[in-house]
């Protein structure tokens, strides 16, 4: 478990930043809920006047954005874009930062296998995903709770949050993958964020033409929408599914391609 914790002492100092970025987020963003509800002005209403592709790109949909809870659904997907980023980032940089920084020939000549080289780096590329969303999980209750004037938020959030969580797998796999098969190894975080930001204005797009409906498959930021999940709405089976589906081929690809990989 040597690698492990190797692993887990190089990504400290980065976690604790994402970790500190995430909360500034729900903080900052929950604080203009409650100086927009001081106000007086009837949210719903201002973003019902604002043009539909203005609406698509806050993911507005059916949210109630005059309470605490349907505001935190439209602060959602940007907290879901961060977190993916991370894991697509991690889950690259974890796999290709032997060859990146030419430490390949210190770690592959120790005596064990690749295969346990890869296993303890997703075990704790993984532990660094359940913090991060722990840590968002914890400043979600914390701060919409302090907003949320006596209405049940616990369970909407909690959902959210599982589903972030498997959102964040998808992508720190499709990360990895794209290390062990990308032959650039310099190249391989860049494309997976590539990826992750294309599949985004892709789920936008979507939302603007209804005619692109069936392309929701292909992004995974359709998956599990925050006006989907919440307000009882749970988790859609057939993305779950099918999510658990690609992070299995996902890490297979991993495996199969670093270890024929020549280092």
């Amino acid at each position: 478990m040597n690698i492990f914790w190797r692993e887990m002492k190089s990504y400290r100092k980065s976690l604790i930043f994402w970790s500190i970025g995430v909360f500034l987020m729900v903080a900052s963003g929950m604080g203009k809920y409650a100086g927009l509800s001081a106000s007086g002005q009837s949210m719903g209403q201002m973003m019902a006047d604002m043009p539909k592709s203005l609406q698509a790109i806050l993911g507005i949909g059916n949210l109630d954005l005059n309470t605490a809870s349907g505001y935190y659904g439209m602060l959602f997907v940007y907290l879901l874009l961060m977190a993916t980023i991370h894991a697509a980032m991690l889950g690259a940089n974890i796999i290709s930062k032997e060859e990146r920084d030419k430490t390949s020939e210190f770690l592959f000549v120790k005596p064990v296998s690749r295969h346990h080289i890869i296993t303890s780096k997703l075990l704790a590329a993984l532990v660094n995903i359940i913090i991060f969303n722990l840590v968002t999980l914890w400043a979600s209750l914390l701060i919409v709770g302090k907003y949320s004037k006596g209405e049940s938020v616990a369970g909407d959030i909690t959902m959210t949050m599982l589903a972030m969580f498997i959102l964040q797998l998808l992508f720190m796999s499709i990360g990895t993958a794209t290390a062990a098969v990308q032959k650039k190894s310099k190249a391989a975080a860049s494309l997976a964020t590539g990826i992750l930001l294309l599949t985004f204005v892709l789920s936008i797009a979507i939302d603007l033409n209804d005619r692109l409906a069936s392309l929701k498959y292909i992004t995974p930021f359709k998956y599990f929408e925050a006006k989907n999940v919440m307000y009882g709405g749970g988790l859609d089976v057939v993305f779950v599914l099918l999510s658990a589906a690609l992070i299995v081929v996902l890490v297979a690809v991993t495996y199969v391609f670093f270890n024929k990989r020549d280092l």
